[in-house]
């Protein structure tokens, strides 16, 4: 009983902790987006899109509009967005991206965690042979016909959609845009009444590094310990499941 409670408490600890980060991070895309477009979501896509993504993560709505009240006073400052791209162990492609009021912090952070893992910090567009940036939408697909959907979204950018589960085992209809597509996409998709659980730019490996368990493991580390930084708004990498 002792080990099932300690189990049970480490398990809840760790639901808190990712809860704590996926609001540090929205709050954040909040303050950008205001910065950007202004604090009304219904002329602001990118503000529209991070309200959306707080509800997915169940953000409590006070939480929402301080950081909105928050990011309009202009004496609040902004976040650079700096992308970071680099080699983990065994030539793992790894791209971070970070959100910061101290570049100078987070370089020096992400180059630290590099080191120490025996990887390498490279110069900003190394990476994009192998990355592709994405349009992701996520939502419940419900009764809806998604080889119709499908036909319906061509015009709109779509590239593929397909089904997959979330943390819970419940069903999500996932659909991948081009790039420059979000804005389309997303317009679409309110229109049809589709609520979107989820939106984001994504990057998406073109290539794969192959690994085995002890390789994978020491990638790992490394992918903690940058998801851990509170710079941090995103890690990609290429290692082959």
């Amino acid at each position: 009983m002792g080990r099932a409670f300690e189990f049970r408490k480490e398990r809840k600890f760790k639901r808190w902790a990712k809860m704590a980060v996926q609001f540090t991070r929205i709050g954040k895309d909040i303050v950008i987006a205001v910065k950007e477009g202004g604090p009304h979501p219904e002329n602001n896509s990118r503000l529209r899109t991070a309200i959306q993504n707080a509800k997915a993560v169940n953000m409590p709505k006070d939480r929402v509009e301080a950081a909105i009240k928050r990011a309009s006073d202009k004496s609040t400052a902004n976040y650079d967005e700096v992308v970071y791209e680099g080699y983990g162990p065994n030539g793992v492609a790894v791209l971070v991206e970070t959100a910061t009021d101290n570049t100078n912090r987070t370089v020096a952070n992400v180059r630290s965690y590099f080191n120490k893992s025996n990887g390498t910090l490279g110069k900003t567009g190394s990476l994009d042979f192998i990355f592709k940036r994405v349009s992701t939408f996520r939502f419940a697909p419900g009764d809806l016909d998604l080889e119709e959907l499908e036909l319906e979204l061509i015009d709109f950018g779509l590239e593929e959609i397909y089904v997959e589960a979330d943390e819970e085992g419940n069903d999500l209809a996932v659909i991948h845009a081009g790039f420059e597509d979000f804005g389309k996409m997303q317009k679409a998709l309110e229109e049809k009444g589709i609520e979107i659980k989820q939106a984001k730019l994504e990057r998406i490996p073109l290539s794969y590094a192959e690994v085995n368990e002890e390789q994978a493991a020491d990638i790992m580390k490394l992918l903690d310990k940058l998801e851990e930084d509170d710079d941090v708004q995103a890690v990609y990498h290429n290692m082959a499941e």
